[in-house]
């Protein structure tokens, strides 16, 4: 369509090919009203219209709106690659619906574990069920990524769904505590397997510039299955039973399957790295099988040692020991072997190289911020407010609720800005601020406040996780970007456990100082080994006891612990991630940058 700017003169010969001509189009027939349509140009003047109005003929702006329409579609089809926007939110709907389901699950277990344990008479046994589920989940996380690139998503992703949901039924038909923590342990392979494999598919489905709107839905649905673990996995545990708080699962994780078989194409991932034509035996080659052992075992006794030391058994007992040395020198092997690997299961070069250097490991002290906060938050309501486990719980829903919503809202906000930095440093300034707040909290701390206090750290966690996950993605080429995902997600899960790990030192450490400085009486032995085995010998104490000696503890401990880990966070970001897009500046990838926008100050 020809227009003339100067006088909104409309050829109505150019109009008609723009709105496609049917097949019993009559040129001679338009051609007969050409002396008709010269008149339009007086009524298209804008001088010839009283106050200047622009009118436009009927069939112009007919053909303006469709192309507008079709151009706004494109646009939203742009969004996605190789499929449709509704084959995309049937996949995506799916993967929401896992995430949703594997952290009801993985919450439930806060609450539900005492009884448990109760059941099969092995209160002792209470750590193994998370630190089994962590191993695996954790352990097995990057190995997910490259078997996906080799076999392709849809396999690899089923796999786990299907593990997820056996496991889980084995979890409700445990006969002992050795069966159930089996159950947790394979059940912590399959739920790793749905939240890797579920991140990665979504990146290969959504443009790089789109991603932060489509994290923000994830991070939706992980703050509500927790809160709903949080807060109705007593409630379950309570009229149902602990076996049918399982089972009330396997109905939604088969559905869930269906769906990701129905949906997710085939040839997802392969294609990606360009492994559509190679044979199984060259697939198997392509794995990197030794170092993916060393990783794991690396991994899982590291996890091992981090859990048990100063829970279970104490830090100098030989099992720890040996767990945490053999660690180091898989870990120094690992380092020595990959770049020798072709396509190594954790390239080195992501931890060597900035930016994507410091954003793992900032991640990684974000991530032992906010599980201080998270590890000594019931303790501080149970053992300071006497609050019960159930009522406890309930006063960490606000702080899924902060996380939720800043995370959702940081999804957008990246969308709407193409900048990712004034949201990590948002994120990490909260989780500083919420630590100091949570330090601050005392016995007279009403309620609301406190959950207030607690509430800072996860809405810095909302702010700063989303954006570095985005940040990661748009530092790493197309075919490394679901290892990329699942070393970033190793790595926030370590730093998970050295945040529990370093704030239950600490806390171990600091009871017996303040117990033997501030307790006194006759039964001052006994008032110190009631209180270090149970919390809930706290409520049976006096109140001079009580004041004395526990209420300073939990203000020294969190004083100590939990700004340390977001003030480390803040240094570690500070240095390098101010520019995550800085990779593809150096690649000449100049159409990335046309949607990103970069600030000097980035």
């Amino acid at each position: 369509m020809s227009i003339d700017r100067r006088s909104n003169h409309l050829d109505a010969s150019e109009v008609t090919p723009l709105l496609g001509q049917p097949d019993n189009y009559d040129v001679e027939t338009a051609s007969s009203h050409k002396d008709e349509d010269e008149h339009l140009p007086i009524l298209s003047s804008a001088s010839s219209v009283s106050g200047g109005l622009e009118f436009t003929p009927t069939l112009e702006r007919r053909a303006s709106n469709a192309a507008e329409h079709d151009l706004k579609a494109d646009d939203y089809a742009a969004r996605f690659n190789d499929v449709t926007p509704t084959q995309f939110w049937i996949i995506f709907s799916g993967i929401l619906v896992g995430y949703m389901i594997g952290f009801f699950d993985s919450t439930l277990m806060a609450s539900s574990h005492p009884v448990i344990t109760s059941y099969f008479n092995a209160a002792n046994s209470a750590s193994w069920l998370s630190t089994a589920f962590l191993l695996t989940s954790t352990a097995f996380m990057p190995l997910f990524g490259r078997v996906s690139d080799a076999f392709g998503r849809k396999p690899v992703y089923l796999f786990s769904i299907a593990m997820f949901f056996f496991t889980t039924a084995g979890c409700g038909l445990a006969r002992n505590i050795g069966d159930f923590i089996a159950a947790r342990a394979l059940c912590g392979l399959g739920a790793g397997g749905v939240f890797s494999i579920g991140q990665i598919i979504s990146s290969d489905l959504v443009r790089l510039e789109y991603r932060g709107i489509y994290q923000s839905y994830i991070n939706l649905c992980l703050g509500a299955g927790g809160s709903i673990g949080l807060a109705f996995g007593g409630y379950l545990c309570d009229h149902i039973g602990w076996r049918g708080a399982f089972f009330i699962q396997l109905p939604f994780i088969f559905i869930y399957f269906i769906a990701a078989a129905w949906t997710v194409p085939v040839g997802l991932g392969r294609k990606t790295v360009g492994a559509e034509h190679m044979k199984i035996s060259q697939l198997i080659r392509s794995i990197d099988i030794l170092g993916s052992f060393i990783l794991i075992t690396s991994v899982t006794l590291l996890i091992l040692g981090l859990n048990l030391g100063g829970n279970v058994l104490p830090w100098g007992h030989p099992l720890i020991l040996v767990s945490l040395s053999l660690s180091f020198v898989l870990a120094v092997i690992f380092v020595r072997y990959e770049p020798h690997v072709q396509r190594p299961v954790m390239p080195i070069e992501l931890l060597t190289t900035n930016p994507r250097a410091s954003i793992i490991f900032g991640s990684f002290f974000a991530a032992v911020s906010i599980n201080t906060v998270v590890f000594n938050a019931p303790l501080y309501f149970q053992a300071v407010k006497l609050t019960s486990p159930t009522t406890s719980g309930l006063r960490l829903v606000a702080s899924s609720i902060a996380i939720t919503c800043s995370s959702v809202a940081t999804g957008f906000l990246i969308n709407s800005t193409r900048r990712l930095q004034p949201f990590v440093l948002i994120g990490v300034c909260s989780m500083v601020v919420g630590g100091f707040a949570a330090a601050s909290m005392g016995i007279d701390t009403s309620h609301p406040i406190a959950m207030m206090c607690i509430s800072f750290s996860s809405l810095g966690q909302g702010f700063a996780f989303p954006s570095l996950m985005v940040s990661i993605l748009a530092t790493s080429k197309q075919e490394d970007q679901a290892v990329a995902t699942t070393t970033l997600g190793l790595w926030r899960s370590l730093g998970s456990v050295m945040g529990v790990a370093v704030s239950s030192w600490i806390f171990q450490n600091a009871l017996i100082y303040h117990l033997n400085k501030n307790v006194t009486g006759v039964e001052r032995d006994h008032i110190i080994a009631l209180v270090r085995k149970s919390v809930h010998s706290i409520s049976q104490l006096d109140p001079v006891h009580r004041l004395e000696g526990i209420h300073p503890l939990i203000r020294r401990c969190s004083a100590n612990d939990i700004p340390l880990g977001g003030i480390l966070g803040n240094h570690c970001l500070d240095m390098h991630v101010s520019n995550p897009f800085a990779a593809f500046e150096k690649k000449g990838i100049e159409d990335l940058l046309g949607y990103m926008y970069i600030s000097p100050a980035f």
